[in-house]
């Protein structure tokens, strides 16, 4: 399973997702959209808008920190 999570360093709901995603144990790749335009149009463009953070669960989105969505995806039990 391939997890990455798209943010900003300003974003507090990005970090939110990151330490729920720690805490879970899910091992991620972040990538701050911020710092390269490339990697904006790469998240507008598989997200639909410019919104973070975005997860990304092996080609599945899910845009802002929807925590119910985020733990069916993951499959966490909680």
């Amino acid at each position: 399973m391939t997890v990455k999570v798209y943010i900003t360093p300003a974003c507090p709901y990005c970090y939110t997702l990151k330490e729920f995603l720690k805490e879970n144990k899910i091992k991620f790749i972040e990538v701050d959209v911020s710092q390269d335009e490339k990697t904006k149009e790469e998240l507008i463009k598989k997200s639909g808008k410019m919104e973070v953070p975005v997860l990304e669960v092996d080609g599945q989105i899910v845009a802002g920190f929807d925590k119910e969505k985020i733990v069916k995806l993951l499959k966490i039990k909680e």
